[in-house]
C-alpha cells in the first residue's frame, strides 16, 4: 500500500469510524458483458446461501436469466433470499417471482407501498437503492447495475448502459452481507436469527484494504454524505466523480469549488443526451454555472446512459457503489459503497474514466452562461423538487 493510500485509510477510518479490512481481492467489472456473467457464475457456484438485494429488477431477458439461476440455486439446496425495492422493482414480471418462489426462493419486498391493507405513507420516499449480491459469505458484488436489459452489453450505443460493479473476496464480504441483512431484517415479519447467517471468511485472498459503508434512509445526513465531503475536502491533487444523477446540496457544491480554489483538479462526468431522467438532469444543471465558473471540469458522456457511481481521489482511494452525487443518496435512500485503499484498483478506475472522457463532451463556461431562457426556467422549476431527486 502506498503512503497516500495509508493516509486515506486512516482519514476515512477516523471520520467514519468504520475499520477497514486487509487481504481483500477486488475485481473491477465494467458494463453488463463483465458484470452479469460474474454474478451469474457466483450464483451457479453457490453451495449454501445466495442473498441479493436490488433497487431495479425489471422485465426482460436478464431478469429471466437471474430468476432461472436463482431458482436453480434454491432447487439444488441453497437458501436463496431475494429482496426487491417496492418502487424500483415494480416493473418485474409476476411470473419471475412465481418461478423463484416455486423453486424455493424466499422473495420479499422492501417497504411495500401498501401494508396490511393500508398505504405506507411514511415509507414511500425512503427506499433501498442498494445493489448487493453475496454467495456463501465468500464472494460479494456491489455497484450501480440493476437487473434489467438496459445494462446488458458493453455500452456500444444508447441501448447499452455504461456502469461499474466490483466483485469482492475476503474479509470485506462481511460488510456486504451485513448490508443485505440490514435491509432483509427490516422487510420480513419472521424473527431475525443471527445464528442462521453465513459466517464470512476472514482469510486473506488478495492485497487490497477496503471498507463497506452503508447509508441509511434516516432523518438527517448519512455516512455517505460525510464520505463525499471527506473525499472532496481532503483531496490534494485530483478528484474524479462519475455519477448517474447529480443533485448535490450547497455544501457539497461549495466543497467542489473550494477544492479547485486550493489547486485540486476536479473532474465530473455525468450523462449527456442519453440521460434516462431528463427532469432530474435539468435539476442538476442548475449548479453547472457556479461549478464551471470556479474551474470545475464537467463532461457529459455521449455514447449511452452513464449510470456508474465511482469516485477516485489522488490515485490512492476510490469509492464504488450505489450512491449518486445527489440528495436522495445522502439522505433518503439506503445505499452501500465499497471504499478501496489500493492504487492498483484506483488505477483501473482512472483508466476507465480516461476512456469515458474520450466519449464525452466538455462543457464550456462561457457557452453555458448563454444557455436559453427555457433551460433556465426548467432549472428553476426542477429546483423545487431538490430533496426528492
Amino acid at each position: 500500500m502506498t503512503t497516500a493510500s495509508t493516509d486515506w485509510r486512516r482519514r476515512i477510518h477516523s471520520v467514519l469510524g468504520v475499520p477497514p479490512t486487509s487481504g481483500n481481492e477486488i475485481r473491477v467489472l465494467r458494463n453488463g458483458t463483465e458484470i452479469f456473467p460474474a454474478m451469474l457464475d457466483a450464483i451457479d457456484s453457490a453451495e449454501r446461501t445466495v442473498d441479493i438485494v436490488t433497487f431495479v429488477y425489471w422485465e426482460g431477458e436478464i431478469g429471466k436469466r437471474f430468476a432461472d439461476r436463482l431458482g436453480a440455486a434454491a432447487t439444488r439446496g441453497c437458501r436463496v433470499r431475494v429482496l426487491l425495492d417496492a418502487v424500483g422493482a415494480r416493473k418485474i414480471r409476476a411470473d419471475f417471482i412465481d418461478a423463484m418462489e416455486a423453486a424455493g426462493c424466499t422473495v420479499q419486498w422492501f417497504r411495500p407501498l401498501v401494508k396490511g391493507g393500508s398505504p405506507s405513507i411514511g415509507d414511500v420516499n425512503r427506499r433501498t437503492h442498494r445493489k448487493i449480491l453475496v454467495c456463501d459469505g465468500e464472494i460479494g458484488f456491489v455497484g450501480g447495475v440493476g437487473i434489467a436489459d438496459e445494462w446488458d452489453g458493453d455500452a456500444r450505443d444508447e441501448t447499452e448502459w455504461r456502469d461499474t460493479h466490483v466483485s469482492v473476496r475476503g474479509p470485506a464480504v462481511a460488510g456486504l452481507q451485513a448490508a443485505f441483512v440490514d435491509n432483509w431484517a427490516d422487510s420480513t415479519e419472521t424473527p431475525f436469527h443471527p445464528d442462521d447467517e453465513p459466517l464470512a471468511t476472514m482469510d486473506a485472498t488478495g492485497h487490497s484494504d477496503c471498507l463497506v459503508l452503508r447509508g441509511s434512509a434516516e432523518a438527517g445526513a448519512s455516512d455517505i454524505r460525510r464520505l463525499l465531503l471527506t473525499l472532496i475536502h481532503c483531496a490534494e491533487h485530483r478528484v474524479r466523480i462519475a455519477s448517474a444523477y447529480f443533485n448535490p446540496d450547497d455544501e457539497i457544491v461549495e466543497a467542489l469549488c473550494g477544492a479547485v480554489g486550493r489547486g485540486v483538479e476536479v473532474q465530473l462526468l455525468f450523462p449527456g443526451t442519453h440521460a434516462d431522467k431528463r427532469f432530474v438532469q435539468i435539476n442538476g444543471e442548475a449548479d453547472y454555472e457556479r461549478l464551471l465558473d470556479a474551474g470545475v471540469d464537467i463532461r457529459t458522456y455521449e455514447r449511452s446512459m452513464m449510470h456508474a457511481k465511482v469516485i477516485t481521489v489522488d490515485g490512492a482511494v476510490c469509492s464504488i457503489g450505489s450512491a449518486n452525487l445527489n440528495e436522495r443518496s445522502v439522505e433518503l435512500d439506503e445505499e452501500c459503497n465499497l471504499i478501496v485503499f489500493d492504487s492498483d484498483v484506483v488505477g483501473v478506475l482512472d483508466r476507465h474514466f480516461d476512456e469515458d472522457v474520450q466519449l464525452s463532451v466538455e462543457l464550456d463556461a462561457e457557452r453555458w452562461a448563454e444557455r436559453g431562457l427555457l433551460q433556465k426556467v426548467g432549472e428553476s422549476v426542477a429546483g423545487a423538487f431538490d430533496r426528492w431527486l
